[in-house]
């Protein structure tokens, strides 16, 4: 199956669909500069198929071996590319979609609109996007500077200001009516866990806020933790 979106932008995923659940997927997303192949992403990816999830594990376009341009990859076009994605998954009627950092946010706008999507885990979702560019990139000059000095990731007008248009998440979340898991590191500095906290107060739908002791932002040495969680949220929801 090749999957585009919709500007025609061939995406690049994984998927292993071995399970019996066969109503049920797991859409993965990745955050700024991230792709399928990030350690984390994978690492959750082999955990949740080996827990017996048909999964699928996405490069947003202009990351990865997707095509498209890294400076078109804002968050709206990123929702785009998740709601193009659902489009082209045939027969399944439940969908799961785990995003970690700014693909956190892509899962609050699209849950918003997008009933398709029954249930949500954030890893260290972004929520606070404006206050996050500022922090992060508030010294680079868009067009002529990089995210973290990395030459592949040229900061772009479009992103700096999509992040100043969006703002926040909040707003949108007040919509979402699916189950909603949040966990954070509590050593996270990119994201901060005031974030998860936040969005946790503003919810209305069933969730629920953990906290990993000493996780940073890609909770290096604590995937088995954080998958064990998304199995049992998964389980609790969908199982």
């Amino acid at each position: 199956m090749k999957l585009h979106n919709q500007h025609g932008e061939k995406l690049d995923y994984i998927q292993d669909l071995s399970s019996s659940r066969e109503d049920v997927l797991v859409v993965l997303g990745h955050g700024v500069t991230g792709n399928k192949d990030r350690p984390l992403q994978r690492g959750v990816y082999e955990g949740l198929v080996a827990k017996g999830w048909p999964v699928l594990s996405l490069s947003f376009a202009g990351n990865g071996d997707s095509e498209g341009n890294f400076e078109d990859a804002t968050i709206p076009k990123e929702v785009d590319d998740l709601h193009a994605v659902l489009d082209q998954v045939k027969g399944v009627k439940r969908i799961a979609y785990v995003g970690h950092s700014m693909g956190g946010a892509v899962g609050a706008l699209a849950a918003a609109r997008d009933e398709r999507i029954s249930v949500l885990v954030s890893l260290a979702g972004m929520v606070r996007a404006k206050k996050f560019f500022d922090t992060e990139f508030g010294d680079v000059v868009p067009g002529q500077g990089c995210m973290w000095d990395e030459e592949d990731c040229p900061l772009s007008e479009a992103y700096a200001q999509s992040m100043a248009d969006l703002d926040n998440t909040l707003t949108a979340a007040k919509d979402v009516r699916a189950p909603w898991l949040l966990i954070h590191g509590d050593a996270d500095d990119v994201v901060l866990p005031q974030d998860s906290e936040d969005l946790y107060l503003t919810l209305r739908g069933k969730k629920k806020h953990l906290v990993i002791e000493g996780a940073d932002h890609c909770f290096e040495g604590y995937y088995p933790q954080v998958v064990d969680e998304i199995d049992a949220w998964l389980e609790q929801h969908l199982g």
